[in-house]
């Protein structure tokens, strides 16, 4: 049997956010493969977030993040407000007013950008030159890549863009936390504010 180190869980653990125990199982069922563990708790913890994704959340916070010359207001829901006072919670909300704030999204999520606008974009990724002169057949597959990554982008999609700087996209970061606190957990809303910005 592969011995586990102490600093092996404690790496799984920053990097998904799971409990101790289970970092430390399941580093013992992947025989201390670091990637393969990181993989098999995200596929965990996704399954578990979908689980708990019909649940009402109608309790949460508002956080305010202020840097300068930007700010954001933004509303996180969870189940109880047992939770809401948890400070595992309120450092969530507050992370993402922060993202917010420095990353200026226009949507929570893919679902909540209008048909419009996104058949207005897909439109116009279509329409450029370097698509139009591939074949017909993978035309399409471009286009799929190219709207992933603007909703990465700043001024795109929250739940899409990295967090911070990290690889991870914020609908990661929300995913361990509704495994870690065993809750649902949403974004309901959010409002960014810059100095002499126009909406």
């Amino acid at each position: 049997m592969t011995e586990i180190s102490a600093t092996l869980v404690k790496t799984l653990r920053e990097k998904t956010g799971a409990g101790i125990m289970a970092c430390r199982t399941t580093l013992a069922e992947t025989g201390g493969d670091l990637d393969a563990a990181i993989e098999r708790l995200r596929d965990a913890q996704t399954t578990m977030a979908a689980k708990k994704a019909d649940r009402e959340a109608t309790e949460g916070l508002v956080a305010l993040a202020v840097e300068g010359r930007r700010g954001a207001i933004v509303e996180v829901n969870c189940e109880t407000d047992f939770v809401a006072r948890t400070e595992q919670f309120q450092k969530l909300v507050r992370d993402l007013a922060v993202q917010v704030a420095a990353t200026y999204p226009k949507y929570v999520s893919v679902e909540a950008i209008p048909a419009e606008t996104l058949e207005a974009k897909r439109q116009e990724l279509l329409s450029a030159d370097d698509v139009k002169s591939k074949p017909e057949d993978v035309r399409g597959k471009i286009v799929d890549g190219r709207l992933k990554k603007w909703f990465a982008e700043p001024g795109g999609v929250l739940l899409e863009q990295p967090f911070r700087d990290e690889e991870r996209p914020v609908r990661d970061l929300i995913t361990e936390a509704i495994a870690t606190i065993g809750e649902n957990i949403q974004v309901r809303r959010f409002e960014r504010f810059a100095l002499g910005e126009d909406k």
